[in-house]
């Protein structure tokens, strides 16, 4: 869970065109950075990633522990005068010697990246705040429920009515403020969803940007296939931000490359035909076991014709152009200069063996985008607080309000954000 850059909140300049500006910055997230990362328990260690911004307190956590090929591959990024570091982790993780503790939620199983815990020992949302919600008297969550539309009054400033359906009937409720919070793409699609004769283009979209501006990063995992096993079963622990803004030879960001969780051979299998033509005799828990896999992330820029819209039977429509794609391979040819550095060829297979793979759209986790803030409400949907600037008591709160994605994870910028406007909406209601 990495917090975006300083710079991040400023004009970056690409190869592929302009991140914008943010209309606040990194200060104005900080303390609310950390009081995500104390709330998600976050595990890491600062002073050691040089493009990290400045934090007003420590992680909650130490860092989590690598395991013996992954640091391994720390001590032989450093050599080269790399500054790999420990991926910030949202766990619940008791260990020592690189075991998990008795009193540990977490297991250090081979799942934790890309699959639901079965033991709650991911600091996830539904653990850190879902469930302890539901201990309120005054909290209920109510499955099984499809909101169809917002309704407002007749000035079209207020929404008044929730109109969902639940268990094949409708029912509607109201409440004095009403916060959407169904991801880039579905939040989109309720507020276009939600047009009236006041708001003919859907709701808090007076500017025209919602479904617009819709972000994902340009991801890659990558495999490298060694002639040594890798034994490893906990492997999200490295990351590796050298090249995020530059390179030697290169003066636009490149992105991120941070450690893959282990695969194996029932994951693989879906790639065997494309793999099949480049050593089709060797099975694929062979290539698993002797695998190191790496997570690789750039950041795609905010066109405004990348965009989400329903059509008229109320189908949502994605429509998408990769952006700033040349940073993305330029930080693939990075990873494959540094293993062949620290000596990786010479354990390679009879000849160096590099599988890659681009994450197609049905792969994406990090949507972003749709739903932008800003001050100005002829070029953004939402005020600095989310609130719709076309509404009285409507706000935004996901991911669909960032101006730009930066090239880390978003969970934790949702979170600090969720954090912020949550504090704007006590004071809001005088509590």
């Amino acid at each position: 869970m990495l917090r975006f850059r300083e710079q991040d909140f400023g004009e970056v300049r690409h190869h592929g065109g302009i991140s914008p500006a943010w209309p606040l910055s990194y200060q104005d997230f900080e303390p609310y950075y950390t009081k995500a990362e104390q709330l998600y328990h976050v595990h890491g260690q600062r002073g050691i990633d040089p493009t990290e911004g400045p934090a007003s307190a420590p992680y909650p956590y130490p860092p989590v522990s690598h395991a013996p090929r992954i640091q391994e591959l720390f001590d032989d990024f450093k050599r080269l005068g790399r500054h790999p570091f420990p991926l910030p982790l949202g766990i619940l993780l008791d260990e020592a010697d690189g075991k998990a503790l008795h009193t540990s939620a977490c297991v250090r199983c081979a799942a934790f990246d890309g699959f639901p815990c079965l033991v709650n020992g991911k600091a996830d949302a539904q653990v850190i705040c879902v469930d302890p919600a539901l201990g309120h008297s005054n909290v209920e969550l109510l499955t099984g429920a499809y909101v169809e539309r917002l309704e407002t009054n007749a000035s079209g400033r207020v929404v008044t009515k929730v109109i969902a359906t639940r268990n094949g009937e409708e029912e509607q409720y109201s409440a004095d403020i009403v916060v959407v919070s169904c991801g880039a793409v579905n939040s989109t699609a309720l507020l276009l969803r939600s047009a009236n004769e006041k708001h003919f283009g859907g709701l808090a979209n007076s500017s025209d940007v919602v479904g617009r501006h819709y972000m994902r990063h340009n991801c890659s995992a990558f495999m490298a296939i060694s002639k040594d096993p890798n034994p490893t079963v906990f492997q999200k622990t490295l990351a590796l931000n050298d090249y995020y803004f530059r390179s030697d030879d290169w003066d636009y960001p490149l992105g991120e490359i941070q450690m893959l969780g282990k695969s194996d051979g029932e994951m693989l299998k879906g790639e065997a035909p494309g793999w099949a033509v480049w050593k089709p005799e060797f099975a694929l828990d062979y290539l698993a076991e002797h695998s190191i896999d790496f997570w690789l992330q750039s950041e795609d820029l905010p066109h405004s014709d990348n965009r989400v819209t329903i059509n008229p039977d109320g189908q949502i429509v994605l429509s998408i152009h990769e952006t700033n794609l040349e940073g993305h391979q330029r930080l693939t040819a990075k990873l494959k200069g540094m293993l062949g550095d620290i000596g990786l060829h010479d354990k390679l297979m009879h000849r160096s063996l590099y599988l890659g793979k681009d994450i197609p759209i049905g792969g994406t986790a990090h949507q972003a985008g749709t739903v932008r803030f800003g001050r100005d409400p002829k070029t953004s949907a939402l005020d600095i607080n989310c609130k719709a600037h076309d509404l009285d008591n409507l706000y935004v709160v996901d991911a669909s309000f960032f101006v730009s994605i930066a090239a880390v994870n978003p969970s934790l910028t949702i979170i600090a954000n969720a954090l912020r406007v949550g504090d704007h909406l006590l004071e809001r209601l005088g509590l």
